[in-house]
């Protein structure tokens, strides 16, 4: 099967994704100094507040709007960004196109029984839920059938079911062996965390992905912007 390779802007680089964990350490750090000072500033002001007067009970009062400020202006930064991220992570995971072309140009050669070929046929027509059904059958049936539990963790992922997804992909990531399998089993692991928003997780799969096979990774960031 014919493979090319992702273009700059379409690969997760181990590279960049050291570089982000870095950067996010680091302002973790500072976010974390900042409300620290905020708090001693705040616990300076309410044992003060208890015997201040005139001019001191002023000052201490200008202290207490600069810090409502700050903090006003913190949660309306932290609640844009939130807003951003929910709406990319939604369609970004909902939406997976490339995870699902990956999928139907699998090289297998191995067997491929009626139900198999009926739920891939759904599949390919982006009917999620009439797959699921083929491939539930499928697994219970032949719970080793590797290619066709992955079809099935792959259309519970399209139709939103994460946590269905999610254990399958789990149960697949030790046993399979084909390096194209292996990456789309993390990779989707990947985009399962980071909907759920554990971004460490998340990068962590999408490197074990990148490392099994650096062709075939689907980006969910340009970790190089």
């Amino acid at each position: 099967m014919k493979r090319v390779a992702p273009a700059k802007n379409e690969c997760i680089g181990m590279k960049s994704i050291a570089s982000l964990n870095a950067r996010l350490r680091w302002d973790t750090l500072m976010f974390k100094q900042l409300f620290g000072t905020m708090n001693e500033v705040l616990d300076d002001i309410i044992k003060e507040s208890k015997t201040a007067t005139g001019a001191a009970k002023q000052e201490l009062e200008e202290q207490l709007t600069a810090l409502k400020a700050m903090s006003d202006e913190c949660i309306e930064q932290w609640l844009l960004f939130e807003e951003k991220l929910s709406q990319f992570v939604h369609s970004a995971t909902m939406k997976t196109p490339t995870l699902h072309q990956d999928l139907l140009e699998l090289d297998w050669t191995g067997k491929q029984s009626e139900e198999f070929l009926r739920g891939q046929g759904y599949f390919k027509l982006y009917m999620y839920r009439q797959a699921i059904q083929e491939f539930e059958k499928l697994v219970q049936k032949e719970p080793d059938f590797l290619l066709a539990r992955i079809y099935l963790a792959m259309g519970y992922l399209k139709q939103g079911e994460l946590p269905e997804a999610k254990r399958h992909f789990q149960l697949l990531a030790p046993l399979v062996d084909n390096a194209q399998m292996k990456a789309i089993t993390y990779n989707a692991l990947g985009c399962i965390q980071f909907s759920s928003k554990h971004l460490d997780q998340a990068f962590e799969y999408f490197k074990k992905a990148y490392s099994a096979d650096p062709s075939i990774v689907e980006p969910l960031l340009n970790l190089e912007e």
